[in-house]
């Protein structure tokens, strides 16, 4: 099952975007709740803009788990940023594609005409998703509190058992899929049967990435990262997930997290748990001439489609398909694309997917496999295996490093895609002028 979303009307302009690093959870809440993540990124980028942020038709925000403090984390971002009260907020949700979703909603916006300027991209903390009381704790509080007199109370607390306080812990519970009752680490493992994908190439492929990350950070590729600073004082300007000293050998010694006996899935072949945002300024033809506003490119395309959950990872493999069928191209016409490294089985998968004609007729209803998709034209600065995956922000941030790969070569067409929990893929198609 697919959704394919042209962009039919006005051309859908990005002008300029911004990031922060990515930054590593490391056991316990990091040093950003994810409004002022964005609200730090968000700041750099309209202050260097030519018009004032309250002439934004709305903004648009992906993110997965606010804070009890940011319910429509949206709105809190807009009115931070001084978008004025005027401005309107709304946030979407879409697992690790929501911040994808943020830029295809203001894209149709600007396309239909009901918007010029859109402030669009996503967020998350993970760092500081919660720690919740399970229902048995949550009954006897209800119970506690009618309780009023002296007896009725120790009457409750007669009752108060050690598994009361047995915490529900919000991230495990978000990475898992409770309809076929896998976690995401499981549904990679099934890719791995599938395609026969060995625990040497996982692991080469995580390294790949680090390797990759590493020169672009050493290159300065990673231009669209803007300085952040905690209220200690501390700066932070590079995705400090970074492994410079990876190799293959260190990595096999690794054990498997999600199938501990037969698995091959480790944490280092897997997308670190990371905090970070990323937002973009979409723009219409119009907005673009009336505010002389420099062009990084165009919002051609996006498709968003349906599998089967228990194999989620293989989502990019179909919403990428749609958009070369509804384009009619073949992926050698595609300049270079980035694909989300939720994990390093999955991406392999993907690329497998689509030179397995008996997938492709049977799933993707080809008449013959995709084609390949050159290993040197993805993730060439690397991806979620090395710099993170704060799901509500990946998909924003995909996208915008894309555009600068597509300036920094000179070429014309990217896809970037992702895979979300739940069974499904979102992909866009972009354009350099």
């Amino acid at each position: 099952m697919t959704q394919q979303q042209a962009f039919a009307g006005r051309p859908v302009y990005v002008v300029d975007g911004a990031r922060t690093p990515f930054l590593k959870a490391k056991g316990k809440p990091g040093p950003f709740t994810a409004a002022n993540l964005a609200v730090a990124a968000g700041r750099r980028l309209l202050d260097r803009q030519p018009f004032s942020p309250d002439l934004f038709d709305e903004v648009i925000m992906g993110c997965v788990m606010p804070g009890p403090e940011e319910a429509n984390i949206a709105r809190t971002i807009a009115l931070r940023l001084n978008c004025k009260e005027r401005v309107p907020a709304w946030t979407v949700q879409r697992n690790c594609a929501s911040g994808m979703q943020a830029l295809d909603c203001a894209a149709h916006n600007i396309a239909s005409g009901r918007s010029d300027l859109i402030l669009a991209g996503g967020v998350e903390a993970m760092s500081h998703a919660p720690v919740l009381l399970n229902e048995k704790m949550v009954r006897w509080l209800a119970d506690w509190m009618r309780a009023r007199s002296f007896g009725a109370r120790m009457k409750a607390l007669s009752q108060l058992r050690g598994g009361h306080f047995k915490p529900v812990i919000g991230l495990l519970c978000g990475l898992t899929d409770h309809t076929v009752g896998l976690n995401m680490g499981q549904t990679a493992e099934n890719l791995a049967y599938r395609f026969k994908i060995s625990r040497e190439r996982m692991d080469a492929f995580a390294v790949q990435s680090h390797q990759r990350l590493a020169r672009a950070q050493d290159e300065n590729f990673l231009n669209e990262i803007e300085v952040i600073y905690d209220t200690r004082g501390h700066f932070y300007d590079a995705d400090d997930g970074l492994r410079r000293d990876s190799d293959v050998a260190k990595l096999a010694k690794l054990k498997p997290v999600f199938d501990r006996h037969y698995g091959m899935v480790t944490a280092a072949n897997s997308a670190q748990v990371t905090d970070g945002a990323a937002l973009l300024v979409l723009a219409s033809e119009a907005a673009v001439e009336k505010h002389k506003l420099p062009v990084m490119g165009r919002i051609v395309d996006a498709a968003w489609a349906g599998l089967n959950p228990a194999e989620m990872g293989l989502g990019p493999a179909h919403a990428m398909a749609q958009i070369l069928q509804h384009r009619k191209m073949k992926p050698s016409d595609i300049d270079y694309w980035e694909i989300n490294e939720a994990f390093a089985t999955q991406v392999l998968a993907c690329r497998e997917a689509w030179m397995d004609s008996a997938y492709c007729k049977k799933e993707l209803g080809w008449r013959k496999a995709v084609g390949e998709i050159d290993n040197e034209r993805l993730n060439v600065d690397g991806g979620g295996v090395s710099l993170g995956h704060p799901v509500g922000a990946s998909g924003a941030r995909i996208v915008l490093h894309l555009l600068s790969v597509l300036e920094r070569t000179k070429s014309k067409q990217g896809i970037a895609s992702l895979c979300i929990g739940g069974g499904q893929g979102g992909a866009m198609l972009l354009e350099r002028p």
